[in-house]
């Protein structure tokens, strides 16, 4: 089956952000300029500004002739421009003037300004003069030429002014109207020219800055999610913390601490009952043992000894499931040496009443090891209580220990096949139906090793017989 690849967070936010973006900056540009073809607003500066003070305030008096009346606009208006001045004439010449008039603009300027409705009149950089606004304007005079600007010289800036202008032409047929046809394309392209550099430079910082605040955002998640990794049957109260986690997960958090919580105490009730199961079933067994004690020696009277035996086994690894609940506090520092010899001592009546020779075979150093001694005294017993029964019912077993922290259980039987060498950990499986043993020995052994971070396993080789291997951490 192929495995399901995972989406990344931080490319599907870059992805999404920079489209975002885009299309914000799209939605924006397009507002604007449906606002301003709407509004069709006249953006004026400051000597357009002048020029429209000035001829609102163009009169004639009761003689005729040409007046500017000081209205409250131009009042204001030459409050904010102290230096501002203005022309104003008719078509019969007459003019009035007010304020520093620059002497270029003293002079006549012919038929072209006078045939243009509106210009701006500038200098080169390096001259003084200063630019002003001309424009044809219809007032209650009539229809005067304007020429203003709120300067008499350059050098009535405050010390810096910045002028940005800009002019929009649209292509327009005979009669005036605006030819869209031919101005949309061209429109289009100059809205590309100005966005491109705005989505790239949008986009690139999107890319470079997202995985820094991804990561940043969830680096509280990836703390939790490796305290997660270390949950197992020994650590299943853990509970994971939510303080560092973003609030939009913490819900997913809370949820598999109730789920940890509730596999934990399903778990417990679980040990609770074989535990309590397993002790009911001693008293009866304890008193069928005896009843057929008492019975004659029959081949029934035998097998039924037999069955007992192997029913009263049962109980005990049931019972002995509960050392896997030992906390891992109650460890102690020992000499794996002693341990195994201890163990080796007890079980060595059995071997012999069994027919085997036990041999054992200390490490040539100390090999410490830190270990709660009655599960690790419960493993090894059923490495050697597997021995006993499946070595053949001769030769010799025989309980070796290396510096490592290897503890190693050979006998010279049939041994295992390859393939059931994964098999015979599993709880309740046996290689022989008709054998004593639960199937629960091998299982209950390699549990208790995993719990000391350590391994078990069955080794492969020409010799005759199984070799069951246990390594436990030494202790330096």
């Amino acid at each position: 089956m192929k495995k399901v690849r995972t989406r990344s967070l931080q490319w599907i936010l870059v992805r999404r952000l920079i489209l975002l973006q885009a299309a914000t900056l799209l939605i924006f540009i397009v507002l604007c300029a449906a606002a301003l073809w709407i509004a069709n607003p006249r953006l004026l500066i400051d000597n357009e500004a002048a020029v429209a003070a000035v001829k609102d305030a163009v009169d004639r008096d009761k003689d005729g002739r040409l007046i500017v009346r000081e209205t409250e606009e131009l009042t204001a208006f030459r409050e904010g421009f102290p230096n501002v001045w203005y022309i104003v004439r008719d078509g019969s010449g007459e003019s009035v003037r007010a304020g520093n008039i620059p002497d270029i603009y003293t002079k006549s300027f012919g038929d072209l300004l006078g045939g243009a409705d509106h210009a701006t009149i500038g200098f080169s950089d390096k001259d003084m003069r200063p630019e002003a606004y001309i424009e044809n304007a219809s007032t209650r005079a009539g229809t005067v030429q304007i020429i203003a600007a709120t300067q008499s010289s350059r050098q009535q800036t405050d010390g810096l002014e910045i002028n940005i202008s800009a002019t929009v032409e649209v292509a327009r047929n005979p009669d005036g109207s605006r030819n869209w046809e031919r101005a949309l394309p061209a429109l289009a392209l100059v809205i590309a020219i100005l966005l491109l550099p705005i989505i790239l430079v949008m986009g690139t910082t999107t890319l470079v800055t997202t995985p820094a605040v991804v990561r940043r955002s969830f680096a509280g998640l990836v703390e939790t999610v490796r305290q997660a990794a270390r949950i197992d049957i020994g650590t299943r109260a853990m509970q994971l913390p939510v303080k560092q986690v973003p609030q939009e997960i913490a819900p997913l958090v809370h949820a598999f601490n109730e789920a940890l919580a509730r596999l934990a105490q399903g778990y417990d009730r679980h040990n609770r009952f074989l535990t309590d199961a397993a002790h009911e079933l001693r008293t009866p067994i304890a008193i069928l043992r005896t009843r057929a004690e008492l019975l004659k020696q029959e081949p029934q009277s035998v097998r039924l000894l037999h069955d007992i035996e192997r029913l009263s086994h049962l109980a005990q690894q049931l019972l002995d499931h509960q050392l896997l609940d030992r906390p891992s506090d109650q460890r102690q520092i020992v000499d794996l040496d002693d341990l195994v010899s201890r163990v080796a001592a007890d079980f060595a009546p059995l071997a012999i009443e069994a027919g085997y020779d036990l041999a054992f075979e200390p490490p040539p150093g100390k090999a410490q090891v830190e270990v709660n001694v009655l599960q690790i005294e419960r493993a090894l017993a059923n490495l050697v209580r597997n021995a006993i029964e499946h070595g053949g019912g001769s030769g010799t077993i025989t309980i070796a220990i290396d510096g490592t922290g290897g503890v190693e259980v050979r006998d010279e039987g049939p041994g295992i096949p390859a393939e059931e060498h994964e098999n015979v950990f599993e709880p309740f499986y046996r290689l022989q139906p008709q054998s004593r043993g639960a199937g629960l020995g091998l299982n209950l052994a390699r549990q208790i090793a995993l719990l000391h971070d350590g391994t078990i396993r069955i080794l492969t080789g020409s010799w005759r017989g199984a070799r069951i291997r246990m390594e436990l951490p030494v202790r330096s």
